[in-house]
């Protein structure tokens, strides 16, 4: 009978290597040599191309299971866009966080006219339910796009001004990502922007709890708990190594 070969299957170094690899690039500040540095005070020698190629060819499969895992997601979505530079050229991030804060789905796009919102729209349809509202800023594109997209036909159009600190969910959720951008001294290729920044959100998230909620020993035995369903998603016996 043969075995089914595991998602690590011809690789040298064992699972809970790369995957602890894979968290702590995607879930902590850390560039690749970082990565590379921690693993070798704990014993291991690797290359940090090592670390970029386990990230390519594992970080989607892990996103996804973290954004599985999430609570049903809320039924209002706040939508903010973002300005970034690619090599010099400017780009724009389209994001989409429920009520509680949760990523939902993020999109690069060189625009932010009727088209790319009506792009980002559908893009997030694609993987989420039909909201009840939704929270945009001023942007005219937002209202031109929501008009022809028939799933949104029903769905309350609540606008704000930058001011008004209505839309907070969306706009204080670009500050992981700008603080990421910074240490990793600016994005460059639009195809491995997009791919990072849609893995870095659920990841990140996944372990990131309302600690300012929480009391100390219960915020402890949270995160245990994420720890070891992360733990069972990339297949690993141990927590940490």
């Amino acid at each position: 009978m043969k075995r089914n070969k595991t998602p690590y299957y011809g690789f040298c170094f064992p699972a809970a290597i790369i995957s602890c690899a894979v968290r702590w690039y995607y879930r902590s500040n850390l560039s690749l040599s970082d990565v590379e540095e921690f693993l070798l005070e704990r014993g291991v020698t690797v290359s940090y191309e090592s670390v970029r190629s386990w990230g390519d060819r594992f970080g989607a499969q892990f996103a996804r299971r973290a954004k599985a895992a999430r609570v049903k997601p809320g039924s209002t979505w706040h939508l903010d866009e973002m300005f970034v530079k690619l090599r010099g050229e400017p780009y724009v991030l389209w994001r989409a966080v429920d009520e509680h804060g949760a990523e939902l789905d993020v999109l690069l796009q060189e625009r932010c006219d009727k088209a790319a919102a009506k792009r980002f729209f559908k893009w997030v349809l694609c993987s989420h339910p039909v909201p009840i509202k939704i929270v945009t800023g001023q942007l005219r594109s937002y209202p031109a796009a929501k008009a022809e997209v028939t799933e949104l036909a029903c769905v309350k159009h609540v606008f704000v001004k930058a001011s008004a600190e209505v839309n907070n969910r969306a706009e204080n959720s670009h500050q992981p990502k700008r603080g990421r951008e910074c240490q990793m001294q600016g994005f460059r290729d639009p195809h491995r922007t997009q791919a990072f920044l849609s893995r870095f959100g659920p990841i990140r998230q996944h372990f990131v709890l309302p600690r300012h909620q929480m009391k100390a020993a219960c915020h402890r035995a949270e995160l245990q708990a994420h720890l070891r369903f992360w733990s069972e998603w990339t297949g690993t016996n141990c927590l940490v190594i």
